[in-house]
């Protein structure tokens, strides 16, 4: 059996310890792994070439993707999937395993249901997709985002200062809302329950009164106090925040701290500088989990699945809970907001 196997969407650590899974896994089932450069960009150019466990054998702590990545959508591109179901066989893949978010597992959907043989691996940093308890690379961008904030926190308090972290985060809040929790933030803001400017600016008051000389707030990118017009889109609808023109979230809120409480403000965007880490041990044991999982399950002809992470274990789920999202729900919110102050 020859299996292909690409990256969609957005990098994240521990995308290739799931290459390195599934070609292991593969071989071990005497079959071939064909690795598919840059996405769905790769099957719509057939941009292809074989692999092997040795090329993938010392990656496994490697941030970002040997393999490459874009955020090409076939379904936008004249007679893209027919082209990319062409090319499949072009190849001469019997199976095809898509590692990528609720974008690129939604191409894999509608190949499934064209009738073509699809695996599908969740990834996304932002740990919102339903089906999987978490998604890969999502506890390593936590940490990162958890050590910066401390260091910012360290900073704040040595120049008495509002330290503003705006954390990535479009659509769901995880990542802030954990790696502020972690951090002992002051007050974390996610798209989930909305928090207005008024709010922060009232704790912050308190604060002073009470003679705290700095404080932390982190804000999910995806909280909109300042409204953007013409923000260019990706060939998935997505906005592309990091390319907005005008002020970030934490620009703005800094700006109006200083202007309403007098306090010293700083802002901070850590944007990207979270997704190429190097991925944390948790990331790495699931991801060449993972990756072999969806070999096995290629392997076993069980198709139009997702392999995904339930408890301490690996299940096959079905492909369309890898189009659904996941938004951090009341209770988990409820438990950690009690430490804002």
């Amino acid at each position: 059996m020859k299996i292909g196997i690409l990256n969609g969407g957005g990098d994240c650590a521990g995308l290739n310890a799931v290459t390195r899974g599934a070609v292991r896994a593969a071989e071990d089932a005497g079959d071939s792994v064909v690795a598919i450069r840059r996405g769905w960009a790769g099957l719509l150019e057939k941009d292809a070439s074989p692999i092997t466990y040795s090329d993938f054998e010392m990656l496994i702590g490697e941030g970002g993707t040997a393999l490459g990545t874009s955020r090409t959508n076939p379904l936008k591109r004249e007679h893209g999937l027919e082209v990319v179901s062409q090319n499949i066989r072009s190849l001469g893949l019997d199976a095809l395993i898509a590692v990528g978010g609720d974008d690129t597992l939604g191409v894999a959907r509608e190949l499934s249901l064209a009738g073509e043989k699809v695996i599908g691996v969740p990834k996304t940093i932002d740990n919102d997709l339903a089906g999987t308890d978490y998604s890969f690379g999502f506890f390593t961008a936590v940490d990162e985002a958890m050590r910066m904030i401390e260091s910012l926190a360290t900073t704040g308090r040595s120049h008495s200062r509002t330290m503003i972290v705006e954390v990535m985060g479009r659509d769901a809040g995880w990542i802030s809302l954990y790696a502020g929790s972690a951090a002992g933030a002051n007050m974390v803001l996610i798209p989930e329950f909305r928090t207005g400017a008024d709010d922060v600016i009232k704790l912050l008051e308190e604060r002073k009164k009470a003679g705290k000389r700095s404080s932390v707030i982190v804000v999910a990118e995806g909280v909109s106090f300042v409204q953007r017009e013409g923000v260019e889109k990706d060939e998935f609808d997505h906005e592309l925040i990091a390319k907005a023109p005008g002020e970030s979230n934490a620009s703005y809120l800094a700006r109006l701290i200083e202007e309403r409480t007098g306090l010293e403000t700083r802002a901070t965007v850590l944007g990207h500088t979270i997704r190429g880490t190097r991925p944390n041990a948790y990331d790495r044991i699931m991801s060449i989990r993972l990756g072999a999982r969806a070999a096995a399950a290629a392997h076993g002809g069980r198709f139009g699945v997702m392999v995904a992470i339930r408890g301490a274990g690996i299940e096959e789920v079905p492909l369309t809970e890898g189009t659904k999202k996941k938004f951090v729900d009341e209770e988990t919110w409820k438990s950690l907001r009690i430490f804002f102050s």
